[in-house]
């Protein structure tokens, strides 16, 4: 880090998780640059004498790196690096209170509700006005629109309502109102995020308006694809399947965490579904909408995984033939009900669980992909990298899923941000190959 030439009064924001706190970084973004002050993101440089660490507090890995974040700065405070230390999100909500302690040179800690606190810590006044506006810290082409803040699921391992507080959905012409806005700038994907999508509109009017939202915000000009992440099993609105069948312009695409393929262990988690209701409705889902592709995630090593129960969930992945598929070992999180059971699964045995799940899912993402070979797909590009133009069809969301590599020759040009007819010719278990097809 630098020592010397400090430009002074300017912030980098630092973002650490999920796309959820990274909407929050850039609101934060947006009404710095509302007050007219320098401000960063993820700065490379380490020229900002203010620095605003925006935490996870998911699992332990999430934690750790969040710490390892707050001690680098801290130390560069020491060092007469940086000025001033301030933590957002998610680890500072839960944990406030023991990391005063732990840390007192990190001048204020802030829970994830409390932008307006920090932006006055910060002199800087909260602005009204730039509410539904945002400045992107994505490529200007796709931008995640979060519908909702919190959750009232009861899950046993989950410790997010304790960081997020309870489910409350956006209005519904705000987020119009947001999405036309990003199109205006040039975004032509946005990815609807919530901690549950299928929660929306609730505690707007008692009744789930998903798909009303999806219905409009695909009326919005500019709008090619809209994606749908994080939606739950347990009281799935069927209707937005209508919504996305018929609507050109929402993606075939679904990303709905599913943690496991045990009944008995679902009932341990307090899902709310057994593995029999959750076949049926991936199977209405594939029914209503031909051709969707489905990404789910799956815990393993949760308390009460047997080696029979974790069978069940290497059977149900087989059966299934999901897509896209991810896997997290289980963390043991405090405040959590799950954590009134012993967590005596070794970290070695989850880790082995989450390998063969893996590997049954590469064989089927596999199978997937050779079957692509030949298609054609409208690809939408992201960005160049190891002499391939590298893009995603409307089944893949950023930095998750499968992308497409183009080779970049004299013949070959695409602009980023731009969509392509791209032919696959050859592919991998989680990469397609392919060629301009124009």
């Amino acid at each position: 880090m630098k020592t010397k030439g400090l430009l002074k009064n300017k912030i980098n924001i630092v973002t650490l998780g999920c796309s959820k706190n990274l909407v929050d970084s850039e609101t934060l973004y947006t009404q710095l640059r509302g007050n007219g002050m320098a401000v960063t993101h993820e700065s490379k440089k380490d020229d900002a004498n203010i620095v605003v660490i925006n935490t996870c507090g998911f699992i332990d890995n999430a934690k750790e790196e969040s710490i390892n974040t707050i001690l680098r700065y801290v130390d560069a405070k020491e060092a007469g690096v940086v000025d001033k230390v301030y933590v957002t999100g998610c680890l500072s909500h839960r944990y406030k209170d023991e990391l005063e302690v732990e840390m007192p040179t990190v001048d204020a800690w802030f829970g994830t509700n409390e932008l307006p606190r920090l932006l006055k810590t910060l002199r800087a006044d909260y602005k009204h006005e730039l509410v539904g506006e945002r400045l992107l810290t994505t490529p200007a082409h796709y931008a995640y629109l979060k519908i909702a803040e919190g959750c009232d699921r009861p899950c046993s391992f989950c410790a997010i309502p304790l960081m997020r507080g309870h489910h409350v959905s956006r209005p519904m012409d705000e987020l119009v109102m947001e999405a036309r806005s990003l199109a205006r700038r040039g975004t032509k994907e946005l990815i609807l995020i919530a901690q549950d999508l299928t929660y929306y509109g609730l505690d707007l009017d008692k009744k789930r308006s998903l798909a009303t939202l999806v219905d409009r915000l695909a009326d919005v000009e500019g709008i090619d694809w809209i994606r749908l992440q994080y939606a739950y099993p347990s009281g799935f609105p069927l209707d937005v399947l209508d919504v996305m069948r018929d609507r050109p312009n929402v993606c075939n695409y679904l990303d709905m965490p599913l943690q496991t393929g045990s009944t008995e262990l679902l009932k341990l988690m307090r899902r709310g579904i057994t593995r029999q209701k959750t076949e049926e409705l991936v199977h209405t889902i594939r029914e209503k909408v031909p051709g969707i592709h489905l990404r789910t995630t799956l815990i393993v090593g949760h308390p009460g995984e047997t080696d029979a129960l974790f069978e069940e969930t290497l059977d149900f992945v087989d059966r299934m033939r999901f897509d896209r598929l991810g896997t997290f070992t289980y963390s043991h999180e405090d405040q959590t009900h799950s954590y009134s059971m012993p967590d005596d699964i070794p970290a070695e045995v989850k880790q082995e669980r989450a390998d063969a799940i893996m590997a049954v899912q590469e064989g089927i993402s596999h199978e997937k992909n050779l079957a692509k070979i030949g298609q054609t797909y409208n690809v939408l590009f992201d960005r160049k990298e190891g002499g391939y133009f590298i893009g995603r069809t409307e089944f893949d969301s950023p930095e998750v899923d499968n992308e497409v590599l183009v080779p970049i020759t004299k013949s070959t040009y695409v602009r980023l941000g731009d969509f392509a007819p791209v032919r696959i010719t050859d592919a991998q278990p989680f990469d397609l190959y392919g060629e301009l097809a124009v």
